[in-house]
């Protein structure tokens, strides 16, 4: 029995761009409903609240209507990443959280950003809503042409119109079928361009270049002292573990090498005695000294690369730990070290606190990112906030432009995602 894998071929795709036909028809409705009335809402209160600030009101009103700008807005940031791949930047400067509402208001107002929104509310009700209306009609209108060849020319009226072609009778509606045809095939291409072109239209409007640079400066502002802050910590940690550690140890067996030189004559089985004591207290400051380079950088992750430093690290957790790792090459060390210290903090949390059985670590590099995904079946509740180890971490992944995500609804699972660009070697 032959098998015709063109054809199965053929078929798949055809689906596929049939459903693709669709799903754009559906997204272009669905800004469509959006577009026009969020925005038309969003603009005359916006107006309003303005307006009412000299008597008072609009002081109060201003910073939650805006706040609702600033919410209609993400969403169309979030559509724009997730429907047609476009990254619009947000970058709103942020106000402290006990400002008053006079602060606030005349703080959102002063803020370039929230102009931004203001003048693409206008464009989104006019030029975004052609184009989202566009791209739904675009695959509507065609059924029509179909329906009338399918025996609707019999019902309509004299002198109907179907694009250029005039509708009288059953030959002009298979012309109209004809039509049909070229508009659907038109729409696989144009449909999914409309829907891109209305969201590049949204980002020329709503991330401007200068915006995104304020952005990015900003960020980079924060990470270097939060880098700072953490570089100065580490220092502190080293010098402490030094001092109270290997250092007292060398120093107690100096003092018990001192002793045994003069008990050597005196008392030879008193000196055996502190030469065995002495002897093992280099082993422990040894061993101490090996912690302590393993926790500045780990000669495993230095000789094998993050993907078995992660392996070795899972087998000395208290728990079972399975580890997928899909990396066809390595890191720049400050990025394997970066990661390895922030799945590490992960992992301590995860079995500190999270009554976890079972933790499963995907690691993976795509489209120029490395990619971490620590998963654990305990009981959620984990949050990245001041003072948790997620913060923490969430300040080493900034200096290399890495983001954390946690997603941990109470009773679990908890799955916690950082992202580092990076290329690997």
């Amino acid at each position: 029995m032959s098998i015709d894998t063109k054809s199965g071929t053929g078929q798949t795709r055809t689906g596929a761009r049939t459903r693709g036909l669709a799903l754009s028809a559906v997204r272009g409705l669905a800004l469509t409903l959006i577009s026009l009335p969020g925005a038309v809402v969003c603009f005359v209160l916006t107006l309003v609240s303005i307006a009412l600030i000299p008597i008072g009101v609009g002081i109060v009103t201003t910073p939650w209507v805006l706040t609702g700008v600033r919410a209609f807005a993400d969403g169309r940031r979030l559509l724009a990443a997730e429907w047609s791949g476009v990254r619009i930047p947000r970058a709103y400067r942020p106000l402290p959280e006990d400002a008053n509402p006079w602060a606030r208001t005349f703080g959102m107002l002063r803020d370039p950003a929230t102009w931004r929104d203001l003048c693409w509310l206008p464009v989104d009700m006019t030029a975004g809503f052609v184009t989202a209306l566009l791209a739904f009609a675009l695959v509507l209108y065609p059924l029509e042409g179909f329906t009338i060849a399918a025996g609707l020319w019999r019902v309509l009226p004299d002198g109907y119109w179907y694009g250029f072609v005039h509708v009288t009778g059953q030959i002009s509606a298979l012309y109209a079928a004809g039509l049909a045809v070229v508009l659907l095939f038109a729409a696989l291409w144009l449909t999914p361009l409309l829907l891109h072109a209305h969201f590049r239209l949204t980002g020329a409007v709503l991330g401007t270049g200068q915006g995104e640079l304020a952005e990015r400066v900003r960020v980079l502002t924060e990470t270097r002292r939060d880098a700072v802050d953490t570089s100065a910590a580490e220092l502190r940690r080293i010098e402490r573990d030094l001092h109270d550690g290997a250092q007292a140890r060398l120093v107690a067996m100096g003092m018990d090498l001192g002793t045994i030189e003069a008990l050597l004559e005196k008392n030879p089985a008193k000196a055996r005695e502190l030469l065995a004591q002495a002897r093992q207290s280099s082993a422990d400051a040894l061993t101490e000294l090996r912690e302590l380079v393993r926790g500045i950088h780990p000669p495993v992750l230095a000789e094998r690369g993050l993907g078995d430093a992660v392996r070795a690290l899972a087998l000395r957790l208290p728990v079972a730990t399975e580890v997928d790792v899909d990396l066809p090459g390595r890191a720049d060390a400050p990025v394997e070290a970066a990661g390895y210290f922030a799945v590490s903090e992960i992992l301590t949390n995860a079995v500190k606190h999270s009554g976890a059985d079972r933790i499963w670590i995907d690691m993976h590099h795509e489209e120029g990112r490395l990619r971490v995904s620590v998963t654990d079946d305990g009981k959620g509740g984990a949050a990245i906030g001041a003072g948790s180890g997620l913060a923490g971490v969430e300040r080493r992944l900034g200096t290399f432009d890495g983001v954390l995500a946690v997603s941990s609804p109470a009773g679990g699972p908890t799955m916690v995602t950082m992202e580092i660009p990076c290329a690997l070697s």
